[in-house]
């Protein structure tokens, strides 16, 4: 959902998101997503309750006019059933859907806590659904050696840069490309703008330094549109998201590692740092700009995991003693 259509949400939800956007800091893609999934929540509520035609498709439901005399009627029933309409109708997977839990039980916490709209916060007991533990998926070493070779074209030295920052530094997509020319600083940091405009400085290895020379020596300098960007498009611009996920993609393909996407990119850094480096797992935390040690821990589980399967692989893992005939 783009911010120009938020005039389409309740008051009381435009309030709300002015104040995760202000005072909580989040990311203007966390306040779009959470935008998103209240104004689906609400058209759908405002279906269930009959307050449009049952053959009314949900998005020509307008929910702006829904006021806090609205809001205290939603019950947690309301959101169960949003939930298991999120899943069976609409094809949402487990994280998807507990995101729209986490929209929907911090709103209403919001008008109870915050604001004092409501009595009482019918959403305090909805749970998130299970979501499926799986390990992060990474390029080997190998791998990331094949990508980093098949780098070629008119604007190799660019992508080329890109893909080792992702590589070596373990940045977001959306990191990589807020990145301003100033943000590479002389001591051989950069500074990365974060979730909620949270900042962290990084070091640059070797391989990264050398990159972003070789990348500057060639960097558009006259007709750039802003020029504060690193990373500049074939329009002059700053690079946006989908230009870079094509270029990943497209040397991922020629690299023969389908499959994979720019996220794997840092997945694919922080493996091997823990890997290969004797990094200390907080330090890769404070690398990778988590918040919390758990979303970290990761990367330790991928490493026990390889060991268990070293362990397995050996050809005398099959080999087991028999009893001893007691007559013989």
């Amino acid at each position: 959902m783009r911010t120009e259509d938020f005039d389409q949400l309740p008051g009381s939800v435009r309030d709300y998101l002015q104040y995760i956007d202000v005072i909580k800091a989040k990311s203007s893609q966390t306040v779009c997503e959470y935008a998103s999934d209240l104004r689906l929540f609400f058209r759908y509520t405002a279906k269930s309750k009959g307050l449009v035609p049952q053959d009314t498709p949900l998005e020509k439901i307008d929910v702006s006019k829904l006021d806090i005399d609205f809001m205290k009627s939603v019950t947690l029933n309301d959101a169960f059933s949003f939930i298991i309409y999120c899943k069976d109708k609409r094809g949402n997977n487990a994280t998807t859907r507990a995101r729209k839990v986490v929209s929907i039980r911090r709103f209403f916490d919001y008008l109870y806590n915050k604001q004092h709209l409501i009595d009482t916060n019918p959403m305090s007991e909805l749970e998130s659904p299970d979501k499926k533990k799986t390990l992060p998926k990474y390029l080997t070493l190998e791998q990331s050696l094949d990508l980093l070779g098949c780098i070629d074209g008119k604007n190799k030295e660019r992508d080329y840069c890109i893909i080792t920052l992702f590589l070596n530094c373990g940045m977001r997509l959306s990191e990589l490309v807020s990145l301003n020319v100033s943000d590479i600083k002389d001591d051989n940091t950069v500074k990365i703008t974060g979730k909620g405009n949270k900042e962290r400085t990084v070091y640059l290895n070797d391989a990264c330094m050398s990159a972003i020379e070789k990348y500057l020596k060639v960097r558009p300098v006259y007709g750039v549109k802003d020029k504060k960007a690193l990373f500049i498009s074939r329009n002059m611009r700053r690079i946006n998201p989908r230009s870079v996920e094509n270029i990943v993609y497209h040397f991922l393909n020629k690299a023969g590692l389908d499959g994979y996407s720019v996220h794997k990119l840092r997945h694919t850094a922080a493996t091997l740092m823990y890997q290969h480096g004797n990094v200390d797992i907080l330090l890769i935390k404070s690398i990778l700009g988590h918040e919390n040690l758990s979303t970290t821990e990761i990367y330790t589980h991928v490493v026990n995991e390889q060991l268990r399967e070293a362990v397995n692989s050996n050809p005398l893992n099959n080999v087991k003693k028999t009893e001893t005939d007691p007559d013989r």
